[in-house]
């Protein structure tokens, strides 16, 4: 076994064949680097995710600022469930079946889950729309992020119910 297989068993996931972004995520809050505006000591974010108090949020940022990894990352913290759609990808369809299985898991296990959705701007009106129900009864935690400035691409309902986090 070479030294690479080794420290990719060691780490329980062998990362060969993923693009080097992928490969050097952090696993942790301890591991992320930057955006010390947010999770400072001190800071809300961190005061939100000390007291497992997570609110729906829009997450905008240029491309590789660690947008999709501090989802992961606020989902593992808060012991919630991770799921990811990508705007470009999903559609209502696909954003039901993810709430019906976040309620499931709510009412069966007690967990909560952390609904990223990647390209959030991309959603139109209607799928944007579909989230607003259950962003409002908790059923999911809501996590968009987007490029596009949010006030001019995510509607004043949905946008009303998260925190901008820039």
């Amino acid at each position: 076994m070479s030294a690479v297989d080794l420290f990719a068993h060691a780490a329980g996931k062998d990362r060969r064949g993923q693009p080097l972004a992928e490969r050097m995520r952090p696993l942790s809050l301890a591991e992320f680097v930057g955006q010390d505006h947010l999770l400072g000591p001190g800071r809300w974010l961190r005061r939100a995710l000390d007291g497992k108090e997570l609110t729906s949020l829009i997450l905008w940022g240029p491309p590789g600022t660690g947008k999709t990894t501090l989802g992961r990352l606020l989902a593992a913290e808060t012991n919630a469930s991770f799921v990811a759609l990508s705007a470009v990808m999903a559609g209502v369809k696909e954003v039901r079946e993810a709430v019906a299985e976040a309620a499931q898991r709510r009412d069966m296990r007690g967990q909560r889950t952390l609904l990223f959705i990647d390209e959030i701007h991309r959603f139109n009106k209607a799928q944007q729309d579909a989230l607003l129900p259950h962003v409002e009864a908790g059923t999911v935690i809501l996590v968009g992020a987007t490029t596009e400035n949010p006030s001019f691409e995510v509607n004043a309902p949905l946008l009303s119910r998260a925190k901008v986090v820039v």
